[in-house]
Formats: structure tokens, C-alpha cells, sequence
């Protein structure tokens, strides 16, 4: 696959490493040029704002405050397939600035509804995607992916297996509003509760 992925932080950079590792072709986009070419140099990449409207996927690895800028900065074509793992986190990142009646995600499709979004990886750590989906016990690391474009969901679900990761069908984008607040139950036990970042949620399953 043509991925691009948008942020150079923790999170864009250990996508743009498991991405590369996965042998697709990756573009790296960011507001800082410097940051950019040096991962674009560590990583193999491109960055070419250009590539990025022929992107199969596009990975929005930025905070949720820049996303929608960040977003049309890279004039994406209508029907652009973008991951929105970002959560509304309060300052302290012990809260949620949105919830219940709405999610990020889906705060992100109303601002750009020409835009195919699907929610996923927002429970996973940049520590822990960088590490690799699998645990030292083979335990392998769940994805869950939200949106309400089925050829979205299963190009995602394809990038995401390809990573090596356990993709569990989370439903329509709707469902961000529950995904969002398990982040960050997961960034509190991270944290606050000691577990570290290679700490990730997942359901049990017979079967």
C-alpha cells in the first residue's frame, strides 16, 4: 500500500517505522520541514505533500487540537481513507474533553465529511507500537477499527494485520465515543497506575 502519514511526534514515528517495516511505500508529512526530512531519511520515506492525494491510507498521528487543520493542509481528494487515532485529552491527560454524545473522530468527519474516517490505534501506545505487535508471552496486541465505510474498514484492517496486529471490528464511527474513553482508562493505568506503555486493552475471547 501508498500510506501517508501525517506527524512526526512519538506516534508518527513509530508508525512510519512499523509501517516501513511492513514493506509498504510510506510518506511522511509534519509542519516542521527538519523533522520531516530526517524521518523521511531514517525511515526510507518520501515526503511529498503531493503523494499524500494518492494515498491508499492516511494515518493522522497528530493531537486531536491540529488534527483538522492538519488535515486540510494536506488537500486530501474527496474519499480519502484517514486513521484518526487521536484522543480529546485534557492537559493533564487524565480526562476527556468530549464524550457520551460525541468522540473525536467523529468531531473530525463533521469538520471533513468528503473525508473517509476511520477510528483506530488510539489505544495503543507510541512505546508499545514501536515494540511490535506481538508480547514476549505471543500475546498479539489488538487494533480496534470504527467506521461507517466498509471498503475504509477493510483497507485498514488489511494495513493494521500487515503490521501484525489483532483487528477486532469496533462497529460504526459512532463507537469512538467508547473507544476514546478506553484510551484513556489505558493512558490512567499507564501512568497514574504504574503499568508503564507497553500496557494495551484487549477483550478476551472462546474460541
Amino acid at each position: 500500500m501508498n500510506i501517508t502519514v501525517i506527524g512526526t511526534g512519538n506516534m508518527g514515528a513509530s508508525f512510519a517505522q512499523q509501517i516501513s517495516a511492513a514493506g509498504h511505500r510510506l510518506n511522511i508529512l509534519g509542519r516542521d520541514s527538519d523533522k520531516v526530512r530526517a524521518a523521511a531519511e531514517r525511515f526510507g520515506a518520501t515526503a511529498e505533500t503531493s503523494l499524500a492525494a494518492s494515498s491508499d491510507v492516511v494515518i493522522l498521528a497528530t493531537g486531536y487540537a491540529d488534527a483538522v487543520p492538519a488535515l486540510r493542509a494536506a488537500a486530501l481528494p474527496e474519499g480519502a481513507v484517514v486513521v484518526d487515532i487521536t484522543n480529546p485529552l485534557t492537559p493533564d491527560y487524565m480526562g476527556l474533553t468530549l464524550g457520551h454524545s460525541t468522540s473525536a473522530a467523529e468531531q473530525i468527519a463533521s469538520a471533513l465529511p468528503r473525508l473517509r474516517v476511520v477510528k483506530a490505534f488510539n489505544t495503543v501506545f507510541a512505546q508499545r507500537l514501536a515494540a511490535g505487535a506481538r508480547l514476549p508471552d505471543g500475546t498479539v496486541v489488538p487494533v480496534f477499527v470504527a467506521t461507517d465505510d466498509a471498503q475504509a474498514k477493510q483497507r485498514v484492517t488489511e494495513l493494521a494485520a500487515s503490521m501484525g496486529f489483532d483487528v477486532i471490528d469496533a462497529g460504526p464511527l459512532r463507537n469512538a465515543r467508547y473507544l476514546e474513553p478506553l484510551a484513556g482508562l489505558n493512558i490512567y493505568l499507564g501512568y497514574a497506575g504504574g503499568l508503564g506503555t507497553s500496557i494495551a486493552p484487549t477483550w478476551l475471547r472462546q474460541g
